[in-house]
């Protein structure tokens, strides 16, 4: 796996979906929404299928062997 990388927000939370397209994992919300519902997405070391999980400072999240934790800005 490689290094975590950090992704700040400056609101509260961002959802799932959201924070992949943020990162650049995926181009669209719809290929977000397949990817996670088919559960090739962890958040905290646990699939997660809800593409609209709210993801708050210090949650992490693991889409083909890239780490994402989102911090505070």
């Amino acid at each position: 796996m490689t290094e975590k990388k950090l992704v700040p927000i400056d609101t509260s939370f961002i959802r799932l979906d959201s924070l992949l397209k943020f990162v650049g994992a995926v181009d669209t919300g719809g290929r977000a929404k397949y990817l996670i519902q088919n559960g090739e997405v962890s958040v905290n070391h646990e699939i997660c299928t809800m593409r609209g999980k709210k993801l708050h400072s210090g949650d992490t999240v693991e889409f083909q062997k890239n780490l994402y934790e989102v911090c505070e800005k």
